[in-house]
């Protein structure tokens, strides 16, 4: 029995079943044995592989998709570029490497990274020694003015809630102990959370089950907050789904392979899909404007990913191109990551549509949500 997993039997047995929620933070962020703070889950010798881990072209297009959408804001100075939860640092060294192509760009920007794992602020330090980075907790801590933010396969990993669709009504699920392990059980009423299901799925038959991530929301109203208040322009890139749907898609995965979801608690990884409908509203009503989600597949190649994947192949070995190839399909191909990962852009009010997305669905917030500044652009 893991560390964690004792000591969340201890919890159960004083207080009562965890939500899914509670059980899922405490896995991944307990500050001492959660998973983000014991692990090194990132690359072949970890548990999973994301995009910019996969090929550096990932990066380098968010690089320029940045440094674009910079330009569209009117170029403010400084500008500042935000990741939130920069993994090993991987994306940001690409980024910033395809960023030294832009004169009027590299010489100003102020790199921003927004981290609440030590182990994991540690390897960004290393791989971004010199970039004069600044670190911080949450968004709360950023200076104030316009801002370009990434978040690359974050809200994924964010806690989620799950209710399941009963005689009674909408009940919540929760973790219980079950003897050495762990066991779902349902909550014995009607769950207050239920107002959040669609109206248009809150009939559905029973054992249906509907999930949502409270700190996603929370941090989707957060950065459209800022943007609104501030300006500037956020791109989100995550697999999920465009509309809210019914299912349950939890899972945990440890060495690159299924696990089960409530077993050893710290030491395997936990995600679910990404519910881009709930984002969208939340950001929406903080005042901000949404484009999209598209697929990965349609925004990396309106970026450029096949051009720049012949620029490398032309100059590289016949090993080295068949790894940018082997990469420009992984990241592109509807059987890999092109169809189930997505794009997605929130930006202040009165701005024109992002790089990749503009035959992207526009939505705008509500006439009485705050506006974009002034001086941020002008749709």
């Amino acid at each position: 029995m893991s560390p964690l997993a004792r000591r969340l039997k201890r919890l159960i047995a004083g207080f009562g079943p965890l939500t899914v929620e509670q059980y899922m933070a405490a896995a991944l962020g307990d500050p001492e044995l959660g998973y983000y703070n014991r692990n090194e889950p990132f690359g072949r010798q970890g548990d999973f592989v994301t995009a910019p881990e996969i090929s550096q072209m990932f990066g380098e297009l968010i690089g320029l998709w940045c440094a674009v959408t910079w330009r569209q804001m009117g170029a403010p100075k400084p500008p500042r570029l935000v990741e939130i939860g920069p993994g090993r640092g991987t994306l940001m060294a690409d980024a910033l490497r395809a960023l030294q192509t832009v004169s009027d760009f590299k010489g100003v920007v102020k790199l921003h990274l927004i981290e609440t794992s030590p182990s994991l602020e540690r390897r960004q330090r290393e791989r971004l020694e010199g970039t004069g980075a600044t670190w911080h907790r949450t968004l709360a801590g950023l200076p104030s003015g316009p801002a370009l933010i990434v978040a690359n396969e974050l809200f994924d990993a964010l806690p989620i809630r799950q209710l399941v669709r009963t005689r009674r009504g909408w009940t919540e699920r929760c973790v219980d102990t079950d003897g050495d392990g762990f066991r779902f059980v349902l909550t014995p009423g009607d769950s207050a959370a239920a107002a959040l299901v669609p109206a248009r799925l809150r009939d559905a038959p029973e054992g249906s089950v509907f999930e949502f991530s409270p700190s996603g929301i929370s941090l989707a109203h957060q950065i459209g907050q800022l943007l609104a208040v501030s300006g500037g322009a956020a791109l989100v890139i995550d697999y999920g789904h465009a509309e809210s749907r019914l299912g349950e898609t939890l899972q945990a995965v440890s060495r690159h392979r299924p696990h089960p979801v409530l077993e050893a608690p710290g030491e395997v990884d936990m995600t679910a899909h990404v519910d881009f409908a709930l984002l969208g509203q939340a950001a929406r009503e903080a005042g901000a404007r949404t484009y999209g989600p598209v697929s990965q597949r349609a925004f990396l190649k309106a970026l450029g990913i096949e051009a720049r994947a012949r620029t490398l192949g032309a100059a590289a070995r016949p090993d080295e191109k068949a790894e940018i190839e082997a990469g420009l399909g992984r990241l592109t191909h509807d059987s890999e990551m092109g169809s189930l990962f997505k794009a997605f852009a929130i930006t202040h009010a009165g701005a024109w549509a992002p790089a990749g997305f503009e035959q992207a669905r526009r939505e705008d917030p509500p006439a009485r949500a705050a506006r974009a500044p002034g001086n941020a652009g002008a749709a």
